[in-house]
């Protein structure tokens, strides 16, 4: 089955930018984690025959026909974009859809709420939410939600046909995950790597804390800002300031160099590869270092991080639970990655089903296509 397949990605899995370039560009679409996503849907579908062109995020509306013309289906993985501050550029998604005849499948979207789900924060953006998840069953059996939370919405909706399928990141390697510690107690001088998203406060006391325990920790940031600040400095809103969280040049993190940011996923995997332990808020950040097979750890600040830790059995704690005091040994010691290695097969058959359901492709199940990916990719 030769497939043309519009994906919506921000680069494809063989482009190579250089850092600066990346900045320049924005080729991680403001977060790394984007390519992490996007690189797996690439992999997954990635069969024999099968041609597949990055939008490089890109919604034009005078390009609707030249899509249908030019592809058989427009394959969409998309993050947290049932949320506020997406609800435009949802409204043009949308608006592109609805001039689509060729299929249009949703490989995994989520809703952006609190921990509890809350309703009234999302009612502002419910009408735009019903018109996409509308115009994309118009051309679709069902739509690929990341976790419960979001089916849970659109089903209030008034939508039926939603499975819930995670996200594309956890299956870069097929229905093959396997975590295991490989010591039984973290010690100080163990190599930590640090995850954290800018805007979540609380994580302040935790980045100091753990500065001061553990010599060989590094801070592994994913948001395009601090990819500036590595490359140029503090931009002109930062110079002389200071803050308890890494975003400064003045913080001891930079300092003394201990923070590492990539542009590519598997460079980011080669390098938490030799890590002992991850933890922190970005989900994608340890989702990377699970799949290159290293134990992580989840502070859930939201509905979209709880929501996929919690359908992949990845361990975590809800922020508000987490201690000021908490520390990395104890999140390793309590890390327990049995039901995540074991449920691994029957998730990632469900996502198989999904791709059947939508007459898409699969590359694991095409001889060696999976492998051959890699080995461009290398």
């Amino acid at each position: 089955m030769h497939q043309r397949i519009l994906l919506r990605a921000k680069k494809g899995p063989f482009d190579v930018y250089s850092p600066e370039e990346t900045f320049e560009r924005n080729w991680i679409g403001e977060n790394a984690g984007n390519l992490v996503f996007s690189h797996a849907a690439h992999k997954l579908l990635r069969a024999a025959g099968t041609q597949i062109d990055s939008t490089e995020f890109r919604v034009d509306l005078r390009e609707a026909d030249l899509i249908n013309e030019r592809y058989d289906v427009f394959v969409v993985p998309l993050a947290n974009a049932f949320r506020r501050s997406y609800v435009e550029r949802l409204a043009t998604m949308t608006r592109l859809i609805r001039k689509l005849t060729i299929p249009v499948v949703v490989l995994g979207v989520g809703v952006q709420t609190n921990v509890k789900g809350d309703r009234e924060y999302l009612r502002p953006i419910d009408d735009a939410v019903k018109g996409f998840v509308k115009a994309v069953l118009d051309r679709s059996h069902s739509i690929g939600v990341r976790g419960e939370i979001t089916a849970d919405y659109l089903r209030t909706l008034g939508f039926s046909a939603v499975d819930v399928i995670g996200c594309p990141s956890m299956f870069l390697h097929g229905d093959n995950l396997r975590v295991e510690k490989r010591k039984a107690v973290l010690e100080p001088d163990d190599r930590v790597a640090m995850t954290i998203s800018p805007y979540v406060k609380s994580m302040a006391k935790v980045v100091t804390a753990h500065h001061r325990k553990y010599p060989n920790l590094r801070y592994l940031p994913q948001d395009l800002k601090t990819l500036g600040t590595l490359l140029y400095g503090d931009g002109p809103d930062g110079r002389g300031k200071t803050s308890a969280i890494p975003v400064h040049t003045s913080h001891p993190l930079f300092v003394e160099d201990k923070v590492r940011m990539f542009v590519d996923p598997w460079t980011w995997m080669d390098y938490l590869s030799g890590f002992d332990f991850a933890f922190g808020t970005r989900i994608h950040g340890t989702i990377t270092a699970l799949i290159a097979g290293t134990p992580g750890y989840l502070f859930a600040h939201d509905s979209r991080t709880l929501e996929l830790a919690r359908y992949f059995e990845i361990p975590h704690r809800v922020m508000k639970d987490v201690p000021a005091d908490v520390d990395a040994a104890d999140l390793y010691a309590e890390a327990d990655y049995t039901a995540m290695n074991n449920g691994h097969k029957a998730r990632f058959e469900t996502m198989l089903a999904f791709l059947a359901k939508h007459d898409l492709p699969n590359a694991f199940a095409d001889g060696d296509s999976a492998t051959r990916f890699d080995e461009q990719v290398r």
